[in-house]
């Protein structure tokens, strides 16, 4: 099924609504055994060993030089954890992960693509799945359960969404395309990867491979990410925790992650930022975007990386044919819904 109707419509549902997405390029790693927790701690960033059945939190996978191999969001499940990252990282992050079960009671399976699933999200999407028989508005972010949808059993996520409400929702082929049916005909609107792009720049969420790079080009720190959501400072030993560690006790890293709105031309990822004639950031996800206020014209923007000196100056940041003029994020959208503060199994 795709969507027919304009990316700019989508957008406006997702932001003042509630859009309803296939989750196309998602990768699900079960870990199992009885060593998996202790185990899985000293190979992630954030806490493992405190969380809940249901529960979940961010986290990055590092190098020995505290660099970024990739990230994912864990689940703890009575006899399992749950991994949830991109299709795009399963090649390396299981090789990565499974390298370092030396003598632990550990196994990993990849069950990428043994269920379906839809993202909803919008301010409207917890009522709405309400409606259809779904409830959903008692789950705190990063939380998932099993509940039972017309008779069949199905999996119910809320996610990070620091802009408006998301669920995600994984079942059998079956029971994914009722759902998605019934959530259209309860007033939803089909979404492509478009417009969900456009949410995740607004929102400033930074994507692996894309924001946060390992390649001979960039290799990124934790906490240049500004992803704090990710890092656990009492948690124990993890692989890269040294480094991370001594970050925090210098007091900051020379450069970091935000939001830019552009002036001029619309540049390309990967386009310097200079100030004063100095090279002092790049830019990694690039965007116009078509808000529901003024869809005619698009507030161009982007996201990427700057020096914190010149962040804090008063020089103006340029790129070749334009200006990037530092937001806050998540963009502030007119009439956005704003989330509760994040649970309690999430802050650091």
């Amino acid at each position: 099924m795709s969507p027919t109707t304009h990316p700019a419509t989508q957008l406006a549902a997702l932001l003042h609504g509630a859009g309803v997405s296939p989750l196309e390029d998602t990768g699900w790693l079960r870990i199992t055994g009885e060593d998996r927790v202790r185990w899985l701690n000293g190979m992630s960033t954030n806490s493992i060993q405190q969380l809940k059945p249901g529960e979940g939190n961010y986290n990055f996978f590092l190098n020995a030089q505290g660099r970024i191999q990739g990230d994912a969001v864990i689940f703890a499940q009575p006899d399992a954890l749950l991994v949830e990252t991109t299709a795009a990282q399963m090649p390396t992050l299981l090789p990565l992960l499974d390298h370092f079960i030396i003598m632990d009671d550990v196994e990993l399976a990849d069950i990428t693509g043994t269920q379906l699933g839809v993202a909803i999200t919008g301010p409207e999407a917890a009522s709405l799945l309400e409606r259809i028989g779904l409830p959903a508005k008692h789950l705190k972010e990063i939380e998932m359960q099993t509940a039972h949808w017309n008779g069949a059993e199905l999996t119910v996520i809320r996610t990070y969404s620091p802009l408006v409400p998301s669920f995600e929702i994984w079942a059998d082929t079956a029971t994914i395309a009722a759902l998605t049916q019934s959530v259209l005909a309860a007033g939803a609107t089909l979404c492509g990867p478009e417009a969900r792009e456009w949410l995740r720049v607004l929102e400033g969420t930074p994507r692996y491979g894309t924001d946060i790079r390992n390649s001979d080009a960039a290799r990124d720190l934790p906490q240049e990410t500004a992803q704090t959501r990710a890092l656990h400072f009492s948690k124990g030993c993890y692989l890269g925790q040294e480094i991370v560690e001594r970050i925090r006790s210098r007091g900051n890293v020379h450069r970091t992650f935000t939001a830019f709105r552009l002036e001029g031309e619309l540049p390309t990822p990967g386009t310097h930022i200079q100030a004063g004639g100095k090279q002092v950031g790049e830019l990694t996800s690039v965007a116009a975007i078509p808000l529901p206020e003024d869809p005619a014209h698009p507030v161009q923007l982007a996201l990427g990386y700057v020096r914190r000196e010149a962040l804090d100056g008063n020089a103006a940041l340029q790129f070749p044919g334009g200006t990037a003029i530092p937001e806050p994020i998540p963009y502030v959208v007119a009439e956005a819904h704003k989330q509760h503060p994040a649970s309690e199994s999430e802050r650091v």
